[in-house]
């Protein structure tokens, strides 16, 4: 088995679509085996199915992980010994190699019409048995020249292979089969080009999904058509929905990572979390930085079992994440976290940066991800329209007149207006208007943060008030009282 620091690894990804969590969980492994004691990684563009290719979809893939900190040895972008890396521009190559395994007597043409493949097919479950190619084998196939399906002829034999993470694996003759080469279009299939790719770009470690262990039987028997030397195969496990019973898709609410990068998850969060998802290093942590994944990974820590995805833990993680990032730091993000958007609610525009930053200092507990920022801070901007629904729907609020609403915010203002605002003497005064008002701190506290603010939530009364400062907290009081004066 080649060292770690010998590894060459490839993302292979296909531009069918979004970069989802599987495909950039995929890239991270790859990425991590090489980064601990060298090696290359490789990005190659495996575009041979042009019918599903849809447009845009490199350029996304490129963005996607240069903004998870993914970066590569070699790749479409930026060239390397083994261009082009976009096999689409590679056909020559892969027609090469299948002349070679037609020179050797290794490959055939296939003269077969659909509606005869068809028939074999119906043929094959009419008698109970699996369909194989190879039954139907022509005795005296046509020279290949294009037109026609190019198939490897197989060499059926039960095959034994060590996989890093599934353990040692075995198939019998059944799993080899004749299969497509190079299609009648001229681009050759996966099962043929990775395998060429691989071998050309000194590919030293195969990482991928769990659908691609049936066909490694195949892709084993025309490795050894070709004379190839076997890679290190390693297999993640499948990502599962919530609840664990089925893997995830889209209608499971798998989002493109780069929704998830505008939604405000941190990409060193992503990152982490990616890892997660089939890895541990045998501890209880859940929390790494970067460089702490790039020195604790090993492809023998994967786990075999399914791995959940869990939003909620995702969002658990950003908050973390967020919550050891220094303030200075953190207010970068908010105006840009990679993907060019200013988190902030329009009305901070004019605000400066210390007062932002002053705003950001008191929320950073709670925040989950940077586009909250606008529905846990816009109060501190400009003044939200009165809601008095925040104090009817509150079951404590309710059940106090109008009345004695009306006094408790008359003495908050009074205590409040001798106050210098300062954090300190604000929480001194609040906590001595609890003396001698009677009242507990969830009625107290709660009407006076939403008179003051009318927000659904905010953070410490005491912080707040000091943030907003004691003009704009004294006149909100005040609208408050009349609102509640008119409302009687």
């Amino acid at each position: 088995m080649p060292s770690m620091s010998e590894a060459v690894t490839r993302f292979a990804v296909s531009p069918t679509g979004y970069m989802h969590v599987g495909g950039a969980r995929n890239a991270l492994f790859d990425w991590l085996v090489v980064q601990k004691q060298g090696g290359r990684f490789i990005l190659r563009i495996e575009d041979t199915d042009q019918a599903r290719e849809v447009e845009g979809a490199v350029a996304h893939i490129i963005t996607s992980l240069k903004w998870l900190g993914i970066d590569w040895h070699e790749g479409p972008d930026i060239g390397g010994p083994h261009a082009p890396y976009t096999q689409s521009e590679r056909l020559d190559i892969y027609k090469e190699w299948a002349q070679k395994l037609i020179d050797k007597g290794l490959a055939y043409a296939d003269p077969y019409s659909k509606e005869e493949l068809d028939e074999f097919r119906a043929a094959a479950q009419a008698a109970k048995k699996p369909f194989l190619y190879r039954d139907h084998r022509p005795d005296n196939p046509p020279t290949w020249d294009g037109t026609q399906p190019l198939r490897l002829k197989s060499d059926p034999k039960a095959y034994s292979w060590h996989d890093l993470v599934l353990g040692d694996l075995s198939a019998g003759a059944e799993a080899v089969d004749d299969f497509v080469l190079i299609k009648s279009d001229g681009f050759p299939t996966y099962n043929f080009c990775h395998i060429v790719d691989d071998e050309l770009m000194g590919v030293t470690h195969v990482i991928r999904s769990q659908e691609f262990t049936a066909s490694v039987p195949r892709f084993l028997n025309l490795y050894d058509a070709l004379g190839i030397k076997w890679p290190v195969f390693a297999t993640l496990p499948w990502i599962m929905a919530p609840g664990g019973k089925k893997k995830l898709s889209k209608r499971d609410g798998a989002k493109d990572v780069m929704d998830y990068a505008k939604q405000g998850i941190l990409p060193e969060t992503m990152v982490n979390f990616l890892a997660s998802l089939g890895w541990n290093d045998g501890t209880e942590q859940e929390i790494f930085s970067v460089q702490e994944l790039i020195d604790k990974f090993s492809l023998d820590r994967i786990q075999r079992a399914g791995a959940s995805f869990d939003e909620q833990r995702l969002f658990w993680m950003n908050g973390t994440h967020i919550r050891t990032m220094t303030l200075d730091e953190l207010y970068g993000r908010t105006l840009d976290n990679g993907v060019g958007i200013n988190y902030w609610p329009e009305e901070a525009k004019a605000a400066n940066d210390d007062y932002c930053k002053q705003v950001l200092g008191v929320i950073q507990e709670r925040l989950k991800y940077l586009s909250e920022l606008p529905e846990l801070t816009r109060f501190f901007f400009t003044d939200l329209p009165v809601d008095l629904e925040l104090i009817d729907g509150n079951k404590q609020l309710s059940k106090l007149s109008r009345e004695e609403q009306r006094a408790l915010l008359e003495a908050a203002q009074e205590t409040l207006s001798g106050s210098n605002f300062s954090a300190e003497d604000l929480a001194d005064r609040l906590n001595k208007l609890l003396e001698t008002t009677g009242q507990k701190p969830g009625i107290l506290f709660s009407l006076i943060r939403i008179a003051t603010t009318w927000a659904p939530a905010s953070p410490g009364l005491a912080d707040t008030m000091h943030i907003l400062g004691k003009d704009l907290t004294l006149k909100r009081l005040s609208i408050s009282l009349d609102t509640l004066s008119e409302k009687a």
